[in-house]
């Protein structure tokens, strides 16, 4: 199975407001997938149909290959997920929140101690969830999220509140999921997080989606600022001028020229190296994915 979440054409609307129009998500399988988008763009109506929560016509929303709404209930039962911040008894231990799950799912004893683990809370396993941080709660909640070993989780601003170290240990923790075979549909407004921490990448404005693919392509494919040290750097100049029609400038020890994307790059260094130019030192400037998200959104 490519696509572990796939819609087609998919539109909703609230009376005779248009929520999501024409969106075709293709979420691959253990990948690690970022949906953005500014407030009111669609995110939590999309989020709602996937865990089966909104009504929709058949055929517009699959996982695992099977339509939500001719199999929500084997759909569901393969799906974890947190939004927002996770529901939790705060005068229960850890360990009890989660013995509460033990009962509903009726699994092993052993699988508490295993998500404590995995979660990275074996330490705290006793202690009252109310004395918590952020951080810890948030783990906690993925980690009763992960309880029935679901293939697929949902996470809704999974990192809201918490700080750089907590941020910290929930990349970390996404990581360690994604080598267990799981894929992760992450909701956030923390673009400097998810440009360090997934792998493909959902842009959704007004209910429109306005890019989708691997992280690296909207980034490879965006215009950036290329220096480099050579031991000739005025001819270096002349051929960036004259065979390849760019501007360069040149600053100190340093020639400044700006290509399109990786193509143009590799073009720009064949050209220097095929004429004899040594390279000595080279530092790309790419915008982030900060710049990139406000650039798309607002053109």
């Amino acid at each position: 199975m490519d696509h572990l979440i796939e819609t087609k054409a998919l539109n909703f609307q609230y009376g005779q407001q248009n929520i999501l129009q024409d969106i075709s998500l293709q979420v691959p399988s253990n990948s690690i997938y970022g949906f953005l988008g500014p407030n009111g763009a669609g995110k939590s109506t999309t989020i709602k149909i996937l865990l089966g929560l909104l009504r929709i016509p058949p055929e517009k929303a699959f996982l695992f290959g099977k339509d939500i709404r001719q199999a929500r209930i084997p759909i569901l039962s393969k799906i974890g997920n947190l939004i927002e911040t996770p529901s939790t008894y705060g005068h229960l231990s850890a360990y009890d929140n989660l013995k509460i799950l033990h009962t509903l799912y009726a699994g092993p004893k052993s699988r508490i101690g295993e998500i404590l683990e995995i979660v990275g809370l074996q330490h705290a396993a006793q202690k009252k969830v109310k004395k918590f941080s952020m951080g810890m709660k948030q783990r906690l909640g993925i980690g009763m999220a992960l309880y029935h070993d679901p293939e697929l989780l949902i996470l809704d601003e999974p990192v809201n509140g918490l700080d750089p170290s907590g941020i910290q240990e929930m990349r970390q923790l996404f990581f360690s999921l994604q080598e267990r075979g799981k894929t992760i549909f992450i909701s956030s407004h923390m673009l400097s997080e998810i440009e360090k921490t997934c792998t493909h990448l959902g842009i959704i404005k007004v209910g429109k989606l306005l890019f989708q693919g691997p992280i690296g392509e909207i980034q490879s494919s965006t215009r950036r600022s290329v220096r480099l040290k050579t031991d000739q750097n005025k001819k270096a100049l002349q051929i960036i001028s004259n065979q390849l029609q760019k501007t360069g400038v040149l600053d100190k020890e340093w020639v400044s020229v700006e290509v399109q994307n990786d193509e143009d790059f590799n073009h720009l260094l064949q050209a220097i190296i095929g004429s004899s130019i040594s390279i000595l030192d080279m530092e790309r400037e790419a915008p982030s994915l900060e710049d990139l998200f406000i650039d798309l959104t607002k053109n």
